[in-house]
């Protein structure tokens, strides 16, 4: 098990949502914390607060992308390819992840079991390999994932 993957299965254990696991992660890497950020993606947990829709490892994913590539403030522009690059992902999640489990959705991939799933070691290996994607096409848009955003 990697590191990387290790220190998932503990945020995991302590509760965190997948969505929250992404976002903590990109922080760890730049050495930072962001309470507020993190419960905020909350929302996202269970395909947008439990209602089984868009998977929050896509979502988080995403907002793991505008983390480091993103818009955030009036001075700051967001990384010109930024949009390319959170296509790229939702192409990716949902060729790998619609194909192994007939779609997208929390619903689809936990089916009824969704309230009672959430940390499961199934979500645990989506989350993983989104984030090891995400990193890889910033990487490829020259973005490292372990620098904060000046």
């Amino acid at each position: 098990m990697s590191q990387e993957m290790f220190r998932m299965f503990e945020l995991a254990q302590q509760g965190f949502a997948c969505s929250q696991i992404l976002l903590i992660m990109g922080l760890e890497a730049q050495g930072k914390s962001n309470t507020e950020l993190v419960r905020a993606m909350t929302g996202l947990a269970g395909g947008m607060g439990f209602s089984g829709d868009t998977c929050g490892a896509l979502t988080g994913g995403a907002c793991l992308m505008g983390l480091f590539a993103g818009k955030g403030s009036p001075e700051e522009q967001a990384h010109d390819e930024f949009d390319l690059m959170v296509s790229e992902l939702v192409d990716w999640f949902k060729q790998r992840m619609g194909e192994e489990f007939g779609g997208i959705t929390c619903g689809a991939i936990l089916g009824d079991d969704l309230p009672y799933k959430a940390v499961s070691v199934g979500c645990g290996n989506i989350v993983s390999a989104t984030y090891d994607k995400a990193k890889e096409i910033m990487l490829k848009y020259g973005i490292v994932p372990a620098e904060a955003k000046a």
